[in-house]
């Protein structure tokens, strides 16, 4: 059985999802057109890996992440398919922000959402580097 509390949903698993909003196939669409749903997630325990993996760049995930899927500066095509990496600049920091965002296709399991993987914060150097050598299937206008 699936629940909602307070914007998030639960499942038979006690698992958590934070609901962060809908994507915009304008923008996504590069990653994959073979999305079967717009909704995009993060779980509980992916927020757990960020904390423990990334604590640099936890904060400033929960803080940014709407406005990092709502307008990012650039997405990267990822080694993974049907994922890319959302890179947004923060004004207010030297570093910016990096997510791995998912997209759910009709090949992953029924019921299964576009989510949020993992974040990190990558320096201005090595956003460079990243822009020269990986291919970039999005930039803002």
């Amino acid at each position: 059985m699936t629940y909602i509390y307070d914007n998030n949903i639960f499942n038979n698993e006690n698992a958590v999802f934070y609901r962060l909003g809908k994507l915009d196939w304008s923008i996504y669409d590069c990653i994959s057109k073979e999305h079967v749903n717009d909704e995009v997630i993060i779980t509980a325990e992916q927020l757990a890996h960020i904390r423990e993996r990334h604590p640099e760049a936890y904060g400033d995930t929960l803080n940014y992440v709407k406005t990092i899927l709502q307008k990012p500066d650039y997405i990267i095509r990822d080694k993974r398919p049907n994922t890319g990496l959302v890179v947004k600049r923060i004004l207010h920091e030297d570093d910016n922000i990096l997510l791995v965002l998912k997209i759910c296709t009709c090949n992953d399991r029924e019921g299964y959402k576009n989510s949020i993987i993992t974040s990190w914060k990558i320096t201005e150097k090595r956003l460079s580097n990243y822009l020269r050598n990986k291919e970039i299937i999005y930039k803002k206008e």
